[in-house]
C-alpha cells in the first residue's frame, strides 16, 4: 500500500516533508573499495582491468580482447531481429533530429568601445559512455548517450559495457554501431571508469564520461570528476503524475508502474484533485501488479516509496510537484498546456493523456538521461551541450583599450596585483607616447 496523503489533513505538511526526505539511494559504503580499484588501475593499467574483470564479471580477457573486433560487432548485429532493428533505427533517427536542434551557435560582435567580443563552441575530443552490461542492458541508453555526443562533434567515442560471463546483448552492439561509436570495450564497474579516466596501455583516456551504473560506478565517477568531466550522479528512477479526474485509471496506473518496475527503490507518485481518481488508480495498480512480470520489484517500489496525494486545485498540485522536482512529470489533465506554465522543476514533462513517459524512454526524441533525487531544481537532462565547451573571445583595438583599460588598471591596483595593472599600463603608455 503506498503512502496516501490529503492536503486537507492537519498533518499533511509533515507527511509530505517526510515523503520528500525519504532516502531511496541504494548506496552502500563502497567508496573505500572504489578508491582501491582506481589506484590499482592507475598503477597496473591493463593488468588490473583484466584481473578485476575476471573477478567481478567471470570473464578472462587479454589486452587484445578488451574490445570487440569489427567482425564480432558485425556478428552480434546480425543476430538482431528485423523488427527490433527497425525500431532501433527509428529511435535513433528521432533522437538525432531532436538533438540537432540543440547545437549552439557561435557569436561575435563589436561593442560601443570598439572591442570585439564573443564566444566559440567546440566539442570535447573524446568521450566514454558507460552502459550497464549483460542480457538486461539497455540499447536505448546507448542511443541517448552516444547520439548527442556525435551530434556535438566528438571525434572519438567509446563505450564500456561489461559482458558478465560473456553475455552480450546484440541490441546494445547494434545501437553502438548505429550511433557511430568507435570502440566497444567489454569491461565494467569502477575499473572501467578508472580506465576511461586515466587510460591504460590499451585504452586511451577520454575527456568526459557519461552513462548510468551501480553504486560502484557512481562512486568511481565522483572520484574521477576533475580529471574528466561527468554527466551526473544518477539515483533511482522516479515519476510524478498530476491528474484532474479526466484520465484513464489504467493508463495512469501503468505509467506509475513503468518506473516502479525499474528498481525496488524507484518512486511513483500521483497527485490528483479527484478522490475518485486516486482510488481508481490505486485499484488499477493492484490489478496490474498481479500479472506484471517484474511484480516483485514494482510491488516493493510501490509499497515502500509510492505515494498518492489528493489536493484541492491543479495550482496546488503544481506547487507540490515543484517541491518534488521529479525526474519524469506527466500532466494527465484535460488542459496540460494551461498547467505547463505553473511547472518550474522537472527533468522532463509529458503533456496530456496520450503521452506516456515510456515514449520518452525510447522514441520521443528528447533525452531520457535526466536529473533525479530533486536535482531537477538546478540541473538538466543530458544534451548536446554536455559534450561541448564554450570558449570566450575578446579582441581589443587601441581605441577600445584606451576607453576601458584605465578601469582595468584601477581594479588591478585595488586587488594588489601589480603585474596585472602594469600589463595594461604598458600598452596605455605606448598609446600615449
Amino acid at each position: 500500500m503506498p503512502q496516501v496523503l490529503n492536503t486537507r489533513d492537519a498533518g499533511f505538511e509533515a507527511e509530505f516533508t517526510h515523503l520528500l526526505g525519504m532516502k531511496r539511494e541504494d548506496s552502500p559504503d563502497v567508496d573505500a573499495t572504489v578508491a582501491g580499484i582506481i589506484a590499482d588501475v592507475r598503477a597496473r593499467g591493463d593488468a588490473a582491468v583484466i584481473a578485476l574483470t575476471e573477478r567481478f564479471d567471470r570473464l578472462a580477457l587479454t589486452p587484445e580482447t578488451l574490445a570487440f573486433t569489427p567482425a564480432e560487432i558485425e556478428a552480434h548485429c546480425a543476430q538482431v531481429p528485423e523488427g527490433e532493428r527497425v525500431a532501433l533505427e527509428l529511435a535513433a533517427e528521432r533522437i538525432r533530429a531532436y538533438h540537432e536542434r540543440q547545437k549552439p551557435e557561435d557569436a561575435r560582435w563589436e561593442d560601443a568601445s570598439g572591442a570585439s567580443l564573443g564566444w566559440r563552441w567546440s566539442a570535447v575530443a573524446a568521450a566514454g559512455l558507460y552502459v550497464p552490461g549483460g542480457l538486461a542492458s539497455y540499447p536505448s541508453s546507448v542511443l541517448m548517450n552516444a547520439i548527442p555526443a556525435k551530434v556535438a562533434g566528438v571525434e572519438r567515442l567509446v563505450i564500456a559495457c561489461p559482458t558478465p560471463g560473456g553475455a552480450v546483448n546484440p541490441l546494445v552492439v547494434l545501437a553502438a554501431k548505429i550511433s557511430g561509436v568507435d570502440t566497444i570495450y567489454r569491461i565494467g564497474g569502477a575499473q572501467a571508469i578508472a580506465a576511461l579516466a586515466y587510460g591504460t596501455a590499451t585504452i586511451a583516456p577520454v575527456d568526459k564520461i557519461t552513462g548510468p551504473g551501480n553504486a560502484f560506478v557512481a562512486a568511481a565517477k565522483r572520484r574521477v570528476f576533475g580529471k574528466v568531466g561527468i554527466d551526473m550522479i544518477a539515483g533511482p528512477s522516479e515519476i510524478l503524475v498530476i491528474g484532474d479526474g479526466t484520465g484513464d485509471p489504467d493508463w495512469i496506473a501503468l505509467d506509475l508502474l513503468s518506473q516502479a518496475e525499474h528498481d525496488q527503490v524507484a518512486q511513483s507518485i500521483l497527485i490528483t484533485t479527484s478522490q475518485a481518481e486516486a482510488e481508481a488508480v490505486m485499484a488499477a495498480v493492484d490489478r496490474h501488479l498481479a500479472v506484471l512480470e517484474r511484480r516483485e520489484i514494482a510491488g516493493a517500489s510501490w509499497r515502500d516509496y509510492g505515494a498518492v496525494v489528493v489536493c484541492e486545485t491543479l495550482e496546488q498540485a503544481a506547487e507540490l510537484s515543484n517541491r518534488v522536482a521529479p525526474e519524469h512529470l506527466e500532466l494527465c489533465v484535460d488542459d496540460p498546456e494551461a498547467l505547463l506554465g505553473a511547472i518550474r522543476h522537472a527533468g522532463a514533462i509529458f503533456l496530456g493523456h496520450w503521452t506516456p513517459e515510456a515514449i520518452g524512454d525510447y522514441v520521443g526524441g528528447p533525452n531520457h538521461v535526466l536529473p533525479t533525487a530533486r536535482s531537477a531544481r538546478f540541473s538538466s537532462g543530458l544534451s548536446v551541450l554536455d559534450f561541448m565547451k564554450r570558449t570566450t573571445l575578446a579582441k581589443m583595438t587601441p581605441e577600445a583599450l584606451r576607453a576601458i583599460g584605465p578601469a582595468a588598471e584601477t581594479l588591478a591596483i585595488s586587488e594588489s596585483l601589480q603585474a596585472h595593472g602594469l600589463s595594461v599600463r604598458a600598452r596605455l603608455d605606448k598609446l600615449n607616447g
